[in-house]
């Protein structure tokens, strides 16, 4: 594996962050719509978004009463999530922050109701990484608290096209992806119980998705 290559993935998305605000979406994804209307069944007020992006779904959680942390390696994201949610009067509920998603999460232990995230776990992130990644959501989260991540999976179109740079990593246009079967996810479920693994559709290839909602145990 080139970690060299993985490591540099930021200065590529930050880039396109700056010169391509428009091809990472205006409006809420619908992995957003779907977490949405499960926090709110489960009574879930207070989440960190991990990976938030420009904040299209920062933004949608905002609107509908959500409180969030909003978490990104981007100066670029963090920057345009705080100009927006100021001019929408949605600073009460929003706390940005630039924060690298592979060192320890900035949460006391048990502390976060739920976590959300759309297409984090797939970036340029090892196996190793994911691991990492998903202890440190289980102990920022409450016994029960939630757990809801979206991926590109192994029927996508891009799978095993372009520059293969280990386990299952593929890079297309200088975006490196991880794609996820479902005995991956199952394999990165330590400390948690799968509720429900849902594929769906986005974009205009379309990027083929799971959605996996998980509850701590």
């Amino acid at each position: 594996m080139d970690q060299k290559k993985l490591d540099q993935q930021s200065q590529h998305w930050e880039k396109n962050f700056l010169s391509k605000p428009e091809m990472f979406g205006l409006e809420q994804s619908i992995a957003a719509e779907k977490a949405l209307k499960f926090f709110q069944e489960k009574n879930i007020k207070n989440i960190v978004e991990l990976g938030a992006g420009l904040g299209r779904d920062t933004i949608f959680f905002a609107k509908n009463s959500i409180n969030i942390h909003a978490l990104d390696y981007s100066q670029t994201s963090i920057k345009s999530i705080t100009n927006k949610s100021e001019k929408l009067n949605l600073t009460n509920f929003i706390k940005p922050k630039v924060f690298d998603i592979r060192k320890k999460l900035p949460f006391e232990d048990n502390s976060v109701e739920g976590c959300f995230s759309h297409m984090l776990y797939c970036m340029a992130l090892s196996n190793s990484d994911l691991e990492c990644l998903n202890n440190e959501i289980c102990r920022i989260l409450k016994p029960e608290g939630l757990n809801i991540y979206t991926v590109r999976h192994t029927g996508d179109g891009d799978y095993k096209n372009g520059i293969h740079r280990g386990e299952d990593l593929y890079e297309n246009d200088g975006f490196i992806v991880h794609f996820f079967s479902k005995d991956k996810i199952n394999q990165l479920s330590k400390g948690f119980k799968v509720l429900d693994i849902e594929k769906f559709e986005e974009g205009k290839f379309p990027r083929k998705l799971f959605i996996v909602k998980n509850k701590k145990i």
